[in-house]
């Protein structure tokens, strides 16, 4: 099975080829690690108790990793869970460790899920974007990264996309396939906004290179024209 480890301030904290995967919420998976495979050492108890309604009551911990770094009560035990397969264990906060690896390869946002891929096709298809009836790209040459459980995205040339409708966002977020988006907000008539609609990966994971320097739209928040079509705006967690 896959071999996971956890690190803090350079130290190795957590390190099994026994994960085991848990869906606390329904869209991603986190890691926790058996008793056996974490450095009990590097753990102190703090006394402090949070309930889960699924999970049960969790034994908040310390972690102290290298270079005396501490993350307080970034770890938590199950010792008392009513799910069986979860007493035994430690869970950590993903933010509160330094670095994630999956065999030698770094992770990022949250564990990759193993029900979960994504296929990036390029395409000939007609994608036209409009924001409040102005055309903001128009490309006959899309990629398109299809993801399990969300819709299709439609990623263009910079060239298709009028720029000068666009300004930089401060917002980053982060995807464990793809990597860190960097947002653009649409600027109509220099004051009305779109916040954050269209993302760019400039330097995406290796798996996603397909899409590196390309801008994509959310298709929840803006209209999107396929092949002449005005197709309907999906319902996901993005809407």
């Amino acid at each position: 099975s896959k071999w996971v480890r956890a690190l803090v301030g350079g130290e190795v904290i957590a390190d099994t080829t026994r994960p085991l995967l848990v869906w606390e919420v329904p869209y991603y998976p986190l890691y926790y690690f058996p008793l056996d495979d974490v450095r009990a050492d590097r753990l102190h108890d703090t006394g402090d108790v949070k309930h889960s309604p699924s999970r049960g009551d969790a034994h908040l911990l310390d972690i102290h990793g290298g270079r005396g770094i501490v993350r307080e009560k970034a770890a938590a035990r199950y010792d008392d869970s009513p799910v069986e397969q979860l007493r035994a264990t430690v869970r950590f906060e993903w933010d509160a460790m330094d670095t994630w690896l999956e065999e030698n390869e770094p992770v990022h946002v949250h564990p990759h899920d193993p029900y979960k891929r994504i296929d990036i096709l390029g395409s000939s298809r007609h994608v036209r974007i409009e924001v409040e009836g102005v055309t903001i790209a128009d490309s006959t040459q899309p990629r398109v990264l299809y993801e399990t459980s969300l819709p299709p995205r439609y990623y263009l040339p910079i060239c298709d996309v009028r720029l000068d409708l666009l300004e930089p966002s401060a917002t980053v977020t982060g995807c464990a396939y793809k990597g860190f988006a960097h947002h653009w907000t649409v600027v109509l008539d220099g004051e009305r906004t779109r916040r954050d609609v269209a993302w760019t990966y400039w330097t995406p994971l290796p798996e996603a290179t397909k899409i590196a320097g390309l801008i994509c739209f959310y298709d929840e928040k803006v209209d999107v024209h396929l092949d002449g079509e005005l197709q309907e705006r999906p319902r996901t967690h993005f809407s």
